[in-house]
C-alpha cells in the first residue's frame, strides 16, 4: 500500500487553481449535451419520468403528438426516448386491437 501524499499550502493551492479551470460545459451545444447525461442509464432520469408522466395527459392514439410536444429534438433522437415512443406505439396498436 501507498502512503498517501501530505497536503502541503502548496499542494492545496494547486489543488484549488486547477478546480477552477474544471467549470463545465461552456458552449450551448456543450450544456444541452451535459443535460442528456442523465439518460445514459434512461429509466430513472428526470427527463424521462417526465416523458412518461406527461404521455399520461395526452389522448390514448396521441403518442406522436405528445413526443413532439414534451420532448426536444435532441430528445426525441436519442435511443432512449426512441424505444420509449415505440413501446408506447405498440402498447396503443394493442390496446386498440382489444
Amino acid at each position: 500500500m501507498r502512503k498517501s501524499p501530505t497536503m502541503t499550502p502548496a499542494r492545496l493551492e494547486a489543488n484549488r487553481r486547477n478546480a477552477e479551470k474544471s467549470t463545465g460545459p461552456r458552449t450551448a451545444r456543450g450544456k444541452a449535451q451535459s443535460r442528456m447525461n442523465g439518460l445514459k442509464s434512461g429509466w430513472y432520469s428526470h427527463f424521462y419520468q417526465n416523458f412518461v408522466q406527461g404521455c399520461l395527459d395526452f389522448p390514448l392514439g396521441a403518442v406522436d403528438e405528445a413526443a413532439r410536444a414534451l420532448l426536444t429534438p435532441e430528445q426525441r433522437a436519442h435511443p432512449v426516448f426512441a424505444k420509449a415512443v415505440e413501446t408506447l406505439r405498440q402498447l396503443v396498436g394493442r390496446m386498440k386491437e382489444d
